[in-house]
């Protein structure tokens, strides 16, 4: 069981070190709206994490039969990293209309977290891979197996956060002509990975 404990976490140390749209994500909105934001982004990216987890661990029976799933998916990603993107691009450093509420502005975070995790459908194979290692390399039993990813989506969910923090603290470091440029790199790293998602299920 410690073993499993270890592996877990380790696997979700090393799934936030892969500087994806998440770690631009939270980099950005950090050093624009301070770690709050940065927190709450990663909160939806582990709610997002433990439906994959859920379903890599108990299978996709339980998922809808829809035609072509993952291309639709994969669709949707293209056109929400795409539009990010773009917009960082354009703006340089974008004032975000946010929801003056408490819970609108949880809810806009949430959401971004959320789906930047979860329309990459390269996100929700990662666990299915990892989860079929475990069982017929590391032979772990369902209790291991729990164990296991229930290290690993808490150990995203810190460091994420510990990122979010962290990038608040080199605020100062980040002036206005570093955060342009910054988030003006972010919007062509969220483009490139559009066109990737685009590549991989489209034209491959």
């Amino acid at each position: 069981m410690l073993q499993a404990l270890l592996y877990g976490t380790l696997t979700g140390v090393a799934l936030c070190l892969t500087f994806g749209t998440v770690f631009f994500s939270l980099v950005q909105n950090s050093v624009d709206n301070g770690y709050r934001t940065g927190v709450k982004i990663a909160l939806g990216v582990f709610v997002c994490d433990i439906i994959f987890v859920f379903f890599a661990i108990f299978g996709t029976a339980l998922l809808p039969d829809i035609p072509n799933f993952q291309q639709w998916m994969a669709g949707a990603g293209v056109v929400f990293l795409t539009a990010l993107g773009l917009s960082n691009i354009i703006k340089g450093q974008p004032q975000i209309a946010e929801p003056q509420t408490r819970f609108g502005n949880f809810l806009y975070y949430f959401t971004t977290g959320f789906l930047l995790n979860g329309l990459n459908p390269v996100n929700f194979i990662s666990w299915v891979t990892i989860a079929s290692y475990i069982r017929t390399n590391l032979h772990y039993d369902l209790n291991q197996v729990l164990l296991f990813f229930t290290a690993s989506v808490i150990a995203v969910f810190l460091v994420e956060s510990a990122i979010a923090v962290f990038a608040h603290r080199l605020k100062r470091v980040f002036t206005p002509k570093v955060v342009t440029i910054f988030n003006k790199v972010t919007g062509v790293v969220f483009i490139l990975i559009a066109c990737q998602i685009a590549y991989t299920n489209f034209l491959k």
